[in-house]
């Protein structure tokens, strides 16, 4: 997204100088912005102080990395459900495995320790 060449400050003062009585063409033309530009400002900002922009600004900043935080647990989420449908249990894979005399003839699983045990 473009980044604007007026601060909010700026834009704070502008809608200011509209309220003290300045029409908005003669307004828009001394700053250079378009009528649609100047309305947009006075829907977003109109009525509001400095403080108050720079705390809009912090809560829109929050509420994005919330949004984002929120994608991610949805994504894991779902990911773990797509595992658990799986039957993991099915069909244990099996590992061969070096007996004493070097041989590869003793078979063992993969999944060992409590997880076997627990396993009927």
């Amino acid at each position: 997204m473009r980044r604007s060449r007026f601060s909010e400050e700026q834009i704070i003062r502008i809608l200011k100088e509209h309220q003290a009585g300045l029409g908005v063409k003669e307004l828009c033309r001394q700053h250079g912005i378009s009528d649609a530009t100047f309305y947009k400002w006075r829907s977003k900002y109109g009525g509001m102080e400095v403080p108050d922009v720079k705390r809009l600004k912090a809560l829109e900043a929050e509420n994005a990395k919330l949004k984002k935080m929120l994608a991610e647990q949805m994504l894991d989420m779902a990911t773990l459900k797509e595992m658990l449908a799986k039957n993991v249990w099915s069909a244990p894979r099996l590992q061969a495995a070096r007996c004493h005399s070097g041989l590869r003839k003793c078979i063992r699983p993969l999944i060992s320790g409590p997880l076997l045990a627990a396993r009927p």
